[in-house]
């Protein structure tokens, strides 16, 4: 099967209720960091405000963030903690037009065949067929390595295996990764596995614990410091696989997200999580794809400022994301936090990484 970008439905402005709307209403800020009374929250979906008699799309959404009329009269999507004195942000908190606000949530939704009310098997749990998933997956991240921005984002049993790892370096090296979100922990222990071939002292292929092994991250981290730069230490230390060290040799830009629980950290963990986060909202405002495995707080963070939809070349295409763990819980968690426009899938890392690889060169 062959990859297609679905198309786009446009709302009909020539109905009646977008003539008949009125422009979408203003407050000025008062005070930074606080939106006005009746602010309007963003969703993951497309919305558009009616400026001067005229509907705009916001093209960089972000849900729960404020729209803010710039002096161009364009919608620019900002969080709280962005406002500034003067900034005029949208009010109204309906979005069936009637206060000039419309939010567009059917752009995508093909037609389909009637289904019976009563069926098995409707949700996804670890007994849904995945086969599909899979082939679909593989199409798209074909198409998505020369038209695409495809964004990572992992936890460290993406590297507790040695499987798991070559597969990862073999899925960077053939260019299906153009940037990686993660913590402390992942780009860690793949750095030690690079040096001691172990993760928490556990050998990555054999699973025996060596001896002294729980000294391996610590002693890894303390090198890292020393060096005082991640490239400095894969060269001295002769890092030839991995994570850390094919992101580098490719110039695929990596940003980690620092935590309170973490050792170190390695010398590019960014500690403020709210600059972490706007490094971050840099590869997702690009981002057409987004791929999320067995990390539940960086893919929650990644999923509250990932939208539905991407503008590329004034064109709306959707943007997939693809969340995957072992846990039934972790997978479903952002469909609890608003974060609806996500497929989720039942694996353990190596086995998902692995099947990936096995099938794209």
């Amino acid at each position: 099967m062959s990859f297609q970008l679905p198309k786009y439905n446009h709302p009909n402005f020539n109905e009646e209720r977008f003539l008949i709307a009125p422009n979408a209403e203003y407050k000025l800020v008062e005070k930074d960091g606080v939106a006005p009374d009746n602010y309007h929250a963003m969703s993951i979906f497309p919305e558009y405000f009616k400026i001067n008699g005229k509907w705009i799309l916001a093209e960089e959404t972000r849900m729960d963030c404020v729209p803010r009329l710039n002096s161009n009269n364009e919608i620019e999507i900002v969080e709280f903690r962005a406002l500034k004195v003067n900034d005029k942000v949208i009010v109204g908190r309906t979005e069936d037009a009637s206060e000039g606000i419309y939010l567009h949530a059917n752009g995508f939704v093909k037609e389909e065949q009637d289904k019976d009310v009563f069926a098995f098997r409707g949700g996804r749990s670890r007994e849904t067929s995945q086969t599909m998933d899979y082939d679909k997956l593989i199409e798209l991240l074909k198409y998505e390595k020369e038209n695409g921005y495809v964004v990572w984002v992992m936890g460290p049993a993406a590297v507790f295996s040695e499987g798991a790892r070559n597969s990862l370096t073999k899925l960077i090296n053939s260019g299906y990764v153009h940037a990686f979100l993660g913590g402390n922990a992942v780009a860690t222990h793949d750095l030690e596995a690079g040096i001691f071939h172990t993760a928490l002292g556990q050998d990555i292929y054999t699973q025996e614990s060596i001896k002294n092994g729980h000294y391996c991250h610590l002693d890894l981290l303390n090198k890292a410091r020393k060096y005082d730069s991640i490239e400095k230490l894969i060269e001295e230390e002769n890092i030839t696989s991995g994570l850390m060290q094919s992101c580098y040799k490719n110039n695929i830009p990596v940003v980690l997200g620092g935590s309170i629980r973490d050792d170190g950290p390695l010398p590019i963990v960014i500690s403020d999580v709210y600059k972490a986060q706007d490094e971050m909202r840099k590869h997702i405002r690009k981002a057409t794809t987004v791929i999320c495995m067995a990390t539940q707080l960086h893919t929650i963070a990644t999923g509250n400022m990932t939208p539905s939809f991407r503008v590329v070349d004034k064109n709306i295409r959707p943007i997939y994301f693809y969340t995957i763990d072992t846990s039934e819980f972790a997978v479903n968690k952002l469909r609890d936090r608003g974060s609806l426009e996500v497929i989720t899938m039942i694996s353990n890392a190596q086995d998902f990484l692995q099947r990936l690889a096995d099938n794209l060169e």
